[in-house]
């Protein structure tokens, strides 16, 4: 049995940094790609940033790009997502999810794992 267990969320001001960890058990991370999503009130859940299953390669969601930085240490099975110069529309559940394969996607239905999520709220 695949899980994944988020942490390092919290209040934060904007301009400030959170870095959130997710660690894989069950599964050897090297298995497949990870992503992160969001999910705000009342809003859809939604892509914010995925890496590919040796860490080479990264997508960022247009909202995020040059702020966040996703990163794996498989040696871990961890994933991080360092989050930097915080704004008030970052406040969402963050949640960690495995993918089904090795490359990354955007799409909710390509990963079949996910963490129970972590709070990360944006606010002076």
């Amino acid at each position: 049995q695949v899980q994944l267990v988020e942490s390092g969320g919290g209040l934060v001001q904007p301009g400030g940094s959170l870095r959130l960890s997710c660690v894989v058990s069950g599964r050897t991370l090297t298995s497949a790609a990870m992503g992160w999503f969001r999910q705000a009130p009342g809003k859809e859940r939604e892509f914010v940033a995925g890496i590919n299953w040796s860490g080479i390669l990264t997508t960022y969601a247009d909202s995020v790009k040059g702020r966040f930085t996703i990163s794996r240490d498989n040696t871990k099975n961890t994933v991080y997502l360092q989050m930097n110069s915080l704004k008030p529309e970052d406040t969402a559940v963050y949640y960690c999810a495995r993918a089904k394969n090795l490359y990354v996607n955007i799409a909710t239905y390509e990963y079949d794992y996910w963490g129970q999520g972590t709070q990360v709220t944006v606010s002076s």
